[in-house]
Order: C-alpha cells, then structure tokens, then sequence
C-alpha cells in the first residue's frame, strides 16, 4: 500500500487501470532485464542509506515518488542509453518501462506530460554515492550467483539481453572478439618461428 501511496497522483485517471504485465511479454527484453534484479533488497539499501546520510523529508508537499521506480529508472536509463528526459518520457508512454519500475497497475491522465520530471532524476543520482554503488553491485552479483546465473570465477556479463544473433555491441562482445584476436596473433607468431632441433 505504501507503494501506491507514493504513485497516487500518477494514477488519477479515469476508467479502468491497465495491468502493465499483461501488456509486456516475457519475451520482451526490458521485462527480462528487470526480472534480474533483487529489487527489495536493492531499494532497501538506499533507503537505509539515503535515511543515514539525509535528514527525514518533510511531510508538506507532493508525495514523493518511490524509491523503486528512481532506482529502476536510473539503471534503465543507462542499458537503453537516454538522457533524463527521454527515460522519464519513455516512463509515460512505454509500458515495458513501467515494468521495471514496478508498476502494476496505471491509469492514464492524459494533460500530464511527464510521471517523474528529469529534474527529480538527477538530485536522486546526485545522492548515490560510491559506498552504495558498490553496495548495489555487490547485492547483483549475489543475486545473481544464487539464481546460477553466473559462477563464482571472473565473467564479463551484458545485462541486458539481446536477441541471439544481434550485431549489438557490448563489453561482453568487444572483450571476446579481443581475447579471439589476440590467441590468433599469438598462434601465428608461434608457428612462424621454425622449431628446435633436438639434440
């Protein structure tokens, strides 16, 4: 309920509230992506740091929207590679989107432009500092070894995920066509030197 009462001026619409899952397949990569994240434990952590570090906000005003939905836009923004106003834009009008900012249900108010403003976006980075970052990373990584997503032993992981075949260029692939490169070079220099003659 607390959640709700976060977004309760987002769903002032009219009519029936759509229910976000139905609308984004399972198929559908950003739905696949936030299905990755331990997103009570990750909201948990900054809040718990956010309450150590901020004083306690005042209750006069808009409610304030959910630290979910921020953290959620926060890391969306980066794998998709907007700006501020284009995540928040894409927020309004992309149910996948909604998704992974845990919204279940929406109802549309048509005169408002914008769910979260860009602004709002930036002062939530601008509190996220490196203790926590590493925090959050920490809290992935686990999560994600205990799902079996990923060994113990050093990987390089793209996280979000593309269809097989995509000529999208990532760390992931950039580092494998390196590595091939190299052992072929490699390979090549060894086979260029003539061998030793036995004695």
């Amino acid at each position: 309920m607390r959640f709700l009462r976060h977004l309760q001026y987002w769903l002032t619409g009219t009519g029936r509230p759509l229910r976000v899952a139905d609308f984004v397949p399972e198929s559908h990569p950003v739905r696949q992506w936030a299905d990755t994240f331990p997103w009570t434990a990750l909201v948990a952590a900054v809040e718990r740091n956010f309450a150590r570090r901020f004083p306690t906000p005042t209750a006069r005003g808009r409610a304030p929207v959910a630290t979910r939905v921020l953290l959620a836009l926060e890391l969306l923004k980066h794998e998709l590679h907007c700006s501020d106003e284009q995540i928040c834009s894409q927020l309004r009008t992309d149910l996948a989107v909604m998704y992974a900012c845990g919204i279940a249900e929406v109802r549309v108010n048509r005169t408002q432009a914008h769910f979260v403003l860009p602004e709002l976006l930036t002062q939530f980075r601008s509190r996220l500092d490196e203790a926590l970052l590493q925090e959050i990373l920490a809290l992935q990584a686990a999560a994600a070894m205990e799902e079996g997503a990923v060994s113990p032993a050093h990987v390089v992981v793209d996280t979000f995920p593309s269809e097989q075949g995509s000529q999208r260029v990532n760390d992931a692939a950039t580092l494998y066509k390196a590595k091939k490169k190299s052992s072929n070079s490699s390979r090549r220099s060894r086979s260029s030197v003539p061998p030793r003659a036995r004695p």
